[in-house]
């Protein structure tokens, strides 16, 4: 691994990683943990070792092209420190901010530079984005159970709820096992039709793979039911048809 002033090899192929993941829009992993989605927490938790995501420029990927702010701005913080630091990643940083979607986060780069990076701007930094974190997932949290309550209410029609059921989730940046278990209660529930739970898995590639590995493992040991050998099936199918595809190439 060669380094120049914080850069380095190994960091370029990470971002260039992230950038193949937000094209192909598969959820960030936990580096070293495939069942693990990076959240925004993970990014402020300076005590978590993130190997590959140590580095300047997958920080900034994430903090320029994220679709949800919350987790570029929580980049955006993680990299504040190292820009403080080295001239080459503060430039990185200030490019970072010209470049990113997000207003709040170019915002938030103005301010730790004016400041000249210093501890009480970075803090602030730090502080604004874990603000933004938890008023986000209360809000996404919200939403998705005023969707639920509308499909029980028969107030919205399954294909919307499911649109907007996959839609919040991944905005909301939900924990696997949350999601995981928001999915199973839909698919083993008595009360859910049948049309709803075959939306669900026509949209099941859109699921992080240790959510569909846990699905799918979940559904098969659970107690029979009216609808549950149906799911099976199908959930069976899938799996043999991936696997088949997959021999193929």
């Amino acid at each position: 691994m060669s380094s120049l002033h914080g850069l380095t090899q190994d960091g370029v192929k990470v971002a260039l990683g992230i950038k193949e993941s937000y094209r192909s829009h598969q959820p960030i992993c936990v580096p070293g943990e495939e069942a693990r989605i990076l959240t925004p927490e993970n990014l402020l938790n300076h005590d978590l070792h993130l190997d590959g995501f140590e580095d300047p420029i997958p920080l900034a990927m994430v903090a320029a092209r994220d679709p949800e702010s919350p987790m570029a701005l929580a980049a955006a913080a993680r990299l504040s420190p190292l820009a403080g630091r080295e001239p080459l990643v503060g430039g990185v940083f200030a490019i970072m901010g010209e470049k990113t979607k997000h207003p709040l986060v170019r915002s938030c780069v103005d301010l730790v530079t004016e400041h000249d990076f210093n501890p009480r701007s970075i803090s602030e930094l730090r502080r604004r984005a874990s603000k933004v974190i938890v008023n986000t997932r209360q809000k996404y949290t919200v939403a998705l159970r005023q969707n639920l309550r509308a499909l029980l209410d028969g107030t919205i029609a399954p294909r919307e709820f499911v649109r907007e059921f996959f839609e919040l989730t991944e905005a909301g940046n939900l924990r696997s096992d949350i999601r995981k278990k928001l999915v199973l209660s839909l698919l083993l529930s008595e009360n859910v039709r049948p049309s709803i739970k075959f939306l669900f898995l026509e949209n099941f590639q859109r699921f992080p793979k240790p959510v569909r590995l846990a699905i799918i493992s979940a559904v098969l040991k659970a107690e029979p039911g009216h609808h549950i050998q149906m799911i099976r099936e199908e959930l069976r199918w899938m799996v043999a048809q991936g696997r088949m595809q997959k021999a193929a190439h």
